[in-house]
């Protein structure tokens, strides 16, 4: 029997999301996570000895999300994205079919070298300046808006240091970041490409075969400014340039080298991001005002606000239920366990967000008693329903939000419904090759 404890705990998770998800008057997604999050604390739920424990857990990967964010802006400011928006167009060579290759890459390379929040909140607005400078029809343009946000998104799979809640959930399993790799990338990536072709396939007719440009120096330049610098027209000074690409490079590789002996994720991430803001400094003598004005500093709070609403339903229970309904079958081998899991934060991600859903779902897999290699497996099915499976519903993800919002103030319309009609035809098809994948990769390299 559900008891009073067990309602007013759903009850504060879910107005929580709601109001996370909703954002009334554009309030910051942490102030309702924040409020619920206090409430659960006040009320008892989650212990002193609790919140010790999830600060432990998100402190790491919060800071490594927001060293990539840093850097990204670090990289606006001296005309990366510019630069990236006029090659896009010029490589394309006049034909739709190489932009949208192209498009699909920036998104997917976006997402890799920082991560897929911050990869939607910068390659929407190049999408964006890219479709109105060549005059797109508005049939043309969801062929590249939604392929770039769906791959944008799913990109995150294949490396766990592009997403939060991966690497929130690679602490707990206790997986390492290159063996994570050595699983995920060749299914993820095998995912992602089956959802890009379906993609394609299904916009074929709508994707023009001649772009119908002339000279891209008809258009006055700034037209390619980011939004979050709207009046700047920043030169590109290439040396500069390819020195703070390098940074960037080689701080992602020293993510893998650097783990596995013991060196902590966020401290390469910040020491990355210092080096790049050092280096700008240097070449341009600009401070750091932009940098500490535009990071999102209230990710941190936001992660532990959300562990705490997650740490709230597994005290009350939900872990026990998941426990109960779903251990024996998941026991039964890798092929249950990556399906079942799957399946399991797809539902919960399109229902509530794909952030609680993979953080009730790692906590769940834990306290199954499963074996090593079977508990691995189990996660990294995990995450490829919250990073694949999610992207069936605009509410599965933050970015998604973030994406319809960016469009909403492009005056571009994209309804829920047109939405959905799209991802009910892609996302079924690629999650199920995702997960199929994982299982006969994990044959040959894990079992």
């Amino acid at each position: 029997m559900v008891d009073f404890s067990t309602i007013l705990m759903l009850i504060i998770f879910t107005l929580s999301i709601a109001f996370m998800l909703w954002r009334p008057k554009g309030i910051n997604e942490t102030i309702p996570v924040t409020i619920g999050a206090a409430m659960i604390v006040v009320l008892g739920f989650v212990s002193i000895q609790d919140l010790k424990n999830i600060l432990s857990i998100v402190s790491g990967p919060s800071l490594t999300i927001l060293s990539a964010i840093m850097m990204s802006i670090v990289l606006e400011s001296i005309g990366f994205f510019k630069w990236i928006a006029q090659n896009i167009i010029i490589k394309s060579n006049n034909s739709g079919i190489r932009l949208y290759v192209y498009i699909n890459l920036l998104c997917f390379f976006m997402t890799m070298l920082f991560n897929n929040d911050g990869s939607i909140l910068i390659t929407t607005p190049i999408i964006i300046h890219i479709i109105r400078f060549l005059s797109l029809k508005p049939h043309q343009y969801t062929p590249y808006l939604i392929s770039g946000a769906l791959i944008a998104t799913a990109s995150s799979a294949p490396i766990a240091v592009s997403n939060i809640s991966n690497l929130i959930a690679l602490k707990i399993v206790g997986l390492d970041l290159n063996g994570y790799v050595k699983i995920m990338f060749i299914p993820s990536m095998i995912g992602i490409f089956t959802m890009s072709l379906l993609l394609y396939f299904l916009f074929r007719k709508s994707i023009p075969k001649q772009l119908g440009l002339i000279s891209i120096h008809d258009k006055p330049s700034n037209i390619f400014t980011h939004p979050l610098d709207p009046s700047a027209d920043t030169d590109i000074d290439h040396h500069l340039f390819k020195i703070c690409i390098a940074v960037v490079v080689i701080t992602r590789g020293a993510f893998f080298a650097l783990s596995p002996f013991g060196i902590p994720l966020e401290l390469i991430g910040l020491i990355g991001a210092f080096v790049l803001i050092a280096i700008r400094w240097f070449k341009r003598r600009m401070g750091i005002k932009d940098v500490v004005m535009n990071s999102p500093w209230h990710i941190l709070l936001f992660a532990f606000s959300m562990y705490v609403l997650v740490y709230g339903l597994k005290n009350l229970g939900l872990n026990t239920l998941i426990i109960t309904t779903f251990k024996e079958i998941v026991e039964q081998g890798a092929f249950n366990a990556t399906i079942i899991m799957g399946i399991l934060t797809t539902v919960l991600s399109n229902i509530f967000n794909n952030l609680p859903a993979v953080m009730i779902g790692t906590l769940a897999i834990t306290e199954m008693g499963l074996n090593p290699a079977l508990l691995q497996v189990a996660y990294l099915a995990n995450v490829i329903g919250s990073d694949i499976g999610s992207l069936l519903t605009p509410i599965g993800t933050l970015a998604t939000l973030i994406w319809m919002f960016i469009l909403k103030k492009h005056n571009i319309r994209m309804t829920w419904g047109k939405y959905i009609c799209i991802t009910i035809l892609i996302i079924p098809v690629a999650l199920t090759v995702s997960l199929l994948s994982l299982y006969l990769w994990v044959l040959l390299v894990l079992l």
